[in-house]
């Protein structure tokens, strides 16, 4: 299944990381993607922001469609909790949800620069394929889900209790993201 519609005649971004996946402070930089889950009952999409910054998820939503109304919500979740300056870069690949009037409305109405991969080329977004690697890894390919809700409560789980509080990371010297945080914030 394919996640990424880039035949539509809505604008492209200019890509402002070019596969710099590092930033030097909080909410300066995120990433965005959709992925999908089986279930019994069908796919269950995922749309997650992550800030580069820490690897933090700071945007989540799950539906059944992958309709732009899922990436508007994720949006609505980082934006909400994080609350973030302006001049925020947020990357994406070239998908019709991202690339749609209302997601570059809603990035223009928080000040945010949009970005975006070259077609077809997943190293463009290499740090939110690696999350999701990360997550069907450790979660999805573990699991047999029967319901979307199932699904969704576990992919919540993961996501809040044990990917963003409890996971080491390689990338942010072997602490969870909220770790690090909480730890350059002390040193700031």
């Amino acid at each position: 299944m394919t996640t990424t519609d880039s035949k539509h005649d809505d604008p492209i971004a200019e890509d402002l990381i070019q596969q710099h996946f590092s930033a030097e402070a909080q909410d300066r930089r995120w990433v965005t993607d959709i992925t999908y889950v089986p279930t019994d009952e069908g796919w269950l999409f995922v749309s997650a922001i992550m800030d580069l910054f820490s690897r933090r998820i700071v945007g989540w939503a799950m539906g059944p469609t992958m309709h732009r109304s899922l990436v508007l919500k994720a949006l609505d979740m980082a934006v909400t909790d994080r609350r973030p300056e302006r001049g925020l870069i947020h990357h994406s690949d070239r998908g019709s949800q991202y690339a749609s009037l209302d997601y570059r409305n809603a990035l223009n109405a928080q000040g945010m620069l949009p970005s975006m991969s070259r077609k077809a080329c997943c190293y463009d977004n290499a740090a939110m394929e690696s999350f999701w690697h990360t997550l069907k890894n450790e979660l999805i390919h573990r699991r047999h889900f029967q319901t979307r809700s199932q699904a969704q409560q576990s992919i919540f789980e993961y996501i809040e209790v044990f990917y963003n509080r409890t996971r080491l990371h390689s990338a942010i010297g072997y602490l969870s993201p909220a770790d690090f945080e909480i730890r350059r914030l002390k040193a700031a």
